[in-house]
């Protein structure tokens, strides 16, 4: 599996939706790691428009360095950079300590190498559709000058800031307890706020009549 079969796959939707009679103009929507990958996509055909829905902005080796200073020990901090840099240069690994074997363990290894490749501020710069930049001010995980960084990179681009809404897309306060417990909360709702930017964009893009 690489990151790179998620795009295709994408693709392969984007030209099928395409070719039916029922869809006149495609939108590509992503979330997180989605909205790379749909990002990739969009680039790759011609679409009537992209959003990213809490999208980073950096590699995704930069972030899982950043995530994994917070939560590891000193010793493998040093051991999670090597291999990081390693994998970054597109070289796998061959000797990786127990504790970080689930992370970067030999089978997901050329999963990385192949998402590790991919800068979202440069690929955000070659799109010519209208691009929507989704973030919420509670992201735990994304912060707002992700988003920022990713509409300065997108000449024309609308970035919109959901006030309190979280990673999951729900409306969550910042403090650690509330946001975990949202991740797993099947009745909370999506954030109010959510929605009304992204019928916007898809009536102003597509010129779709939305409710």
């Amino acid at each position: 599996l690489r990151f790179d079969t998620y795009v295709d796959d994408a693709v392969l939707w984007t030209e099928f939706l395409q070719s039916q009679q029922g869809f006149k103009k495609v939108i590509v929507l992503g979330h997180s790691e989605g909205a790379l990958i749909g990002l990739v996509a969009a680039v790759k055909k011609s679409v009537a428009g992209y959003i990213s829905l809490a999208g980073t902005s950096r590699r995704a080796s930069v972030l899982l360095r950043e995530q994994l200073a917070t939560k590891l020990t000193p010793e493998l901090i040093t051991e999670s950079n090597i291999i990081l840099q390693q994998l970054d240069q597109g070289t796998p690994v061959k000797k990786v300590s127990s504790a970080l074997d689930p992370l970067f363990r030999k089978s997901v290894q050329p999963y990385l190498i192949s998402w590790f490749k991919y800068s979202p501020t440069d690929e955000i710069a070659k799109l010519t559709c209208p691009s929507l930049i989704l973030q919420g001010t509670t992201d735990i995980q994304i912060p707002l000058t992700d988003a920022e960084a990713l509409h300065a990179a997108r000449s024309g681009s609308k970035m919109v800031k959901i006030e309190g809404m979280n990673h999951v897309l729900k409306k969550v306060a910042s403090d650690q307890t509330a946001q975990i417990s949202s991740y797993s909360d099947p009745d909370l709702p999506l954030h109010p706020g959510l929605m009304g930017p992204i019928f916007q964009f898809i009536r102003e893009s597509s010129g779709a009549s939305v409710p």
